[in-house]
This record gives C-alpha cells, structure tokens and sequence, in this order.
C-alpha cells in the first residue's frame, strides 16, 4: 500500500511525489498497528489528524422524541392518547381495535415518556453510537445528487439521511434500552453491528416509555467529535536494539527476563518491533536507579530508524480499520492536491 505525499517546491510549477511505503504490522476488527517507510514525522501527524478529523463518518444528527402520555391497548398493543379512548371520559374504545378501555391494568396501562434521563442526555448518547458507515451508498447532504441544489432546510433522502427508530417501555424490576433496540429504516445490512448492540441508551421502569427516531448524516471529526471514527490515533519513530558490549550486556541476560543473546542476529541487532519493545521495558532494569547501571552503562541501547514510524489507531466501530485509513489517504491527498494548487497560483 502506497501514500503519495506531495511537495510544492519555490519553482512554480515543479512537483516532487514522494512514496511512503506501509506494511500492516497488526490488525484486527477494530485496530490496526502499521509500518511508514520512506516518512518524516510532519506526514506521520498529517495521516494522523486526518484520520481524526477529515475522515467521512455517519453519525446521529437529530433525533425526535414522542412526547406525553398514552394507553397501551392490552388487547392489540396500539398506543392511544391518554384518557381520550377511555371509556369514562366518553371515548368509543381503543383506535385500532375498538375495544373498550374501562379498567387500567385489565383493558389497559398507563405509560408516559418521563424516563430517569433527559432527552438532551438520550441524544447525546445516541450520537455516540457507532453507525455502521458505507462510503458507496452515502453521502454528505451539501453534495449528494438529490440535495446538493435544495436549501439546507429541505435536504435530507435516502442517499445522505440513515433514520433508526426506537420504541420501548420499562418493566417492574427496570429493563435497560440499547443499541440493539434501535431498527434502521432500510437495508438490514445497515443495522447496528452486533458487537456494539449491547450499549446502553437508558433504563425504563414500569410505566416509562421511549419511542424516538434519529437521523444520522455523514461529518467529519472538524465538525464535531461524534464524527471522528478512531482513537488512540499515535505514532512512534520505529527502533532497533543495539549490542554495543556482549560481555556487559551478560548483566541483563543473567536477570532471566524475556530478551536474551539469541534474539540479536550475527550483527547485534534486533529488529523484531514486539521484542525491542520488550527490551525497551527490560533495560529499566539496569538503567538510572539501580545498582547495575554503572557497570552495564550502554551496553545495550535503544536507538530510532531514520524515516520509519509505528503507527497505530483504533475505530469506533463504523467502519473497519482499512476503511478509515483508504478514506483517510484519499482526504490527505486531496488535502494536498488543493494545496499544491493554490501555491501554483501564488507563486
């Protein structure tokens, strides 16, 4: 995999392109540790805070709470506004089936949308939940096909808005809403992941309801945090062990830690990244505060490899780890290119 770096020399028009390797160190389904080869440190923090906040996420925008009290029919489920079907205020019975409401907890039950949290809360949290992200199928509202030419006010169709509705009531002993409750409008691809159905949205007791529907949009990490789709975004400068003294370097070995003699090749060093990273953690052992430390002195050292980072970050859940760093790449290219184009106009 490839990253082109773009560097607008003082020559106007002259363009140097740049290649920076990477190799997948690590990966898994929410994480990923990569190699930079043939990098500086400023492109490193450049991927990095584009990954944090030029990187194209949906994520809950709006959302629109029903509001006030109701009798649940216990006959047919339906929801009807509070008293105006009971029989004793001179309704005709239940909206849907028609059955009389005489008596609460036999013909129906009360139920009113006062959970222990506020709205304001609830939003919060839901925004925070991942959405699972397809790049193919969305779009930002200001440049998808359909919207891009209506006032913002009027935008908002399948192909920028995902819209997931939920309705749920408390139980006697409390029943916790989550994720997992929410049901997408749409292709069940595009449903909460399973992995991430169990976070909790609030708790209901009995007589408490919720029922809303929210809309996600695409963003970017600028714009707000809910939009950023990873964390623990870092990078190192990637290192080697050095034997410099074998004979000295016999304090550490008679220690009985992990890294050993054996583990540095003909030329006394060690490349593997797992175990410098061992030996980084072992050499405290003989380091400043202790008693070895005059005798052993350097006889092993830690030392950077020019142009190679450890980079390493992790998603929320919204798309994969190569996803976000493919769209990543591309915003840091255009970031670039636009760039390089407004220095050619200046220059």
């Amino acid at each position: 995999m490839g990253l082109r770096k773009r560097a607008a020399e003082e020559a106007v028009g002259s363009e140097v392109i740049v290649m920076v390797k990477i190799q997948v160190l690590e990966e898994g389904m929410e994480n990923i540790k990569l190699l930079l080869k043939d990098c500086d440190r400023a492109f490193a923090n450049a991927l990095r805070r584009t990954l944090m906040s030029e990187t194209p996420k949906m994520a809950i925008e709006t959302v629109r709470f029903q509001m006030g009290s109701f009798d649940l029919c216990l006959s047919c489920g339906h929801l009807n506004p509070a008293a105006a079907a009971r029989e004793s205020a001179g309704g005709s019975g239940c909206n849907q089936c028609e059955k009389k409401l005489e008596k609460e907890g036999v013909d129906f039950t009360v139920w009113e949308t006062n959970g222990s949290l506020p709205d304001e809360m609830v939003a919060q949290r839901l925004a925070m939940i991942p959405i699972p992200t397809d790049h193919k199928q969305f779009h930002y509202e200001e440049t998808c096909p359909n919207c891009k030419d209506l006032v913002p006010e009027d935008r908002g169709c399948p192909a920028c808005n995902m819209i997931y509705t939920c309705k749920a009531f408390g139980t006697e002993e409390g029943i916790t809403v989550t994720a997992g409750d929410m049901i997408y409008l749409g292709d069940q691809s595009l449903e909460i992941p399973e992995h991430y159905r169990d976070i909790p949205i609030t708790k209901l007791y009995k007589g408490q309801m919720l029922e809303f529907y929210a809309t996600a949009v695409m963003g970017r990490g600028s714009q707000h945090a809910k939009w950023s789709p990873v964390c623990g975004t870092t990078f190192v400068p990637r290192q080697v062990g050095i034997l410099n003294n074998k004979t000295k370097a016999k304090i550490l070995w008679d220690l009985n830690l992990k890294i050993n003699a054996k583990d540095f090749d003909k030329n006394g060093r060690l490349e593997d990244q797992e175990k410098v990273e061992t030996l980084a953690r072992e050499l405290y052992h003989v380091g400043d505060g202790t008693e070895n430390k005059v005798d052993f002195k350097e006889a092993i050292t830690i030392e950077d490899v020019p142009g190679e980072f450890i980079f390493s970050f992790e998603t929320d859940g919204s798309m994969s780890p190569q996803t976000a760093l493919e769209m990543a790449s591309a915003s840091l290219a255009e970031i670039f290119g636009s760039l390089g184009v407004d220095l050619k106009a200046v220059l």
